[in-house]
């Protein structure tokens, strides 16, 4: 009989999250802050942010923590049909990375000593835009109590990102209409 995984997120640090991802504003800080707790709470070997291109198709880290620059360098993530959970917003579980088809870098995975890996998609308005990856160096289980919270998590993530995006649209509209001559105005 297979052991249950133990449950790793409690309240405690939903809490500490929750109030990081009111307070901060810095969002590089943020993120940063973030690969790292989720990393220490989950006894994982690293995590990554990264954040959906629509233009390009492709996610791209905007923060890690415990992972190579050449694992994150292996090459361009694309978001295509073989990637309909990201489309539709599902966690996705790999026990196997080295023999899963979902994956596309294998070989960089068994370099890096990655063996199971945790992907929750960061929405915004149920629209994905990026995701959460937890990386672990052994085979393991996640506990589905861990998965909905990080999915909530998640949920907050995505609007404090878009916020963040929206601020610094006004802000660079902004610092244009003072750059315009007077008359323009």
């Amino acid at each position: 009989m297979d052991k249950k995984p133990d449950r790793k997120f409690y309240l405690k640090q939903f809490r500490a999250i929750s109030h990081a991802m009111s307070t901060y504003e810095d969002l590089d800080l943020l993120f940063n802050h973030l690969t790292e707790g989720t990393s220490r709470t989950f006894q994982a070997k690293g995590c990554t942010i990264m954040l959906f291109d629509e233009n390009e198709k492709q996610l791209f880290p905007v923060s890690s923590y415990g992972i190579s620059e050449s694992y994150l360098e292996k090459g361009p993530i694309f978001v295509d049909d073989k990637h309909t959970s990201f489309v539709k917003g599902e966690p996705v579980f790999v026990e196997d990375m080295q023999n899963d088809p979902r994956v596309q870098y294998p070989e960089a995975g068994a370099k890096e000593g990655i063996v199971s890996m945790l992907s929750i998609p960061i929405q915004f308005r149920a629209v994905p835009i990026g995701l959460i990856r937890i990386y672990y160096g052994e085979k393991t289980g996640i506990h589905k109590d861990d998965v909905e919270s990080l999915l909530v998590m998640s949920e907050h993530l995505g609007l404090v990102t878009e916020i963040y995006g929206l601020k610094n649209f006004l802000d660079q509209v902004k610092a244009a209409m003072e750059s315009l001559p007077p008359r323009m105005l």
